[in-house]
């Protein structure tokens, strides 16, 4: 059975409000206002160290502080983790992937320790057999050894990927893999600009994805 392997944030789990959250928290200590959750939006996928540079290069913050911001996003970016939802139908269809045969994984830009409260928060954490963090290696998305790394972890040589960016469409391209596009996640660009092999909007049609894909 070929492994199916997602990404987190917009994939699995309904989290741009809590991202919103840490970053309006880490403005407002440093005196700044909140940006707009649609803006924030456009930061997300690339994990914390660019978000950071996105966000203060987006504010009158000075990059010379940067290790600051980061310090302080980091803190209430762990505390917020805790603050997503499950999209419909994704805990089902772990469990039906899983009981069917095939091994799932998780390929996330995100930092370990908030991967980490994340999945445990949203009662994922016993329905992935792998996770790959944003710091589990040198390279993250969309460079393909994230992948890679999945594929030797699993002995498998084909899986396909899911995910919602186009962040994640370059990775699976660059990897050789089929890619899946979650079209209900963080995505900040037209559906028709992200490269997919098929694309869906409910968990309920997995099954479909899955038949299409394999």
């Amino acid at each position: 059975m070929i492994p199916i392997i997602f990404d987190l944030d917009g994939t699995l789990v309904d989290s741009l409000s809590s991202i919103h959250a840490a970053a309006s928290r880490t403005l407002a200590a440093f005196g700044h206002d909140p940006l707009a959750p649609a803006h924030v939006a456009t930061f997300v996928g690339w994990g914390e160290r660019v978000f950071v540079e996105k966000m203060i290069a987006d504010t009158d913050l000075q990059i010379a502080d940067f290790d600051d911001v980061l310090r302080v996003f980091m803190g209430h970016y762990a505390q917020t983790s805790t603050e997503v939802e499950v999209f419909p139908g994704v805990k089902a269809t772990l469990e039906s992937l899983r009981a069917k045969g095939h091994k799932t994984g998780l390929c996330t830009n995100k930092p370990g320790v908030p991967t980490g409260v994340v999945l445990k928060a949203a009662g994922l954490d016993g329905l992935l057999d792998v996770v790959v963090a944003g710091d589990t290696l040198p390279k993250r998305k969309p460079d393909p050894a994230p992948l890679v790394h999945l594929m030797e972890q699993l002995g498998a040589p084909r899986i396909i990927y899911v995910g919602d960016t186009p962040i994640d469409a370059e990775t699976a391209q660059r990897a050789g893999v089929p890619f899946a596009l979650y079209s209900e996640g963080i995505r900040t660009v037209p559906l028709e600009d992200i490269p997919h092999d098929i694309a869906f909007s409910h968990y309920d049609a997995f099954d479909k994805v899955l038949a299409a894909l394999t």
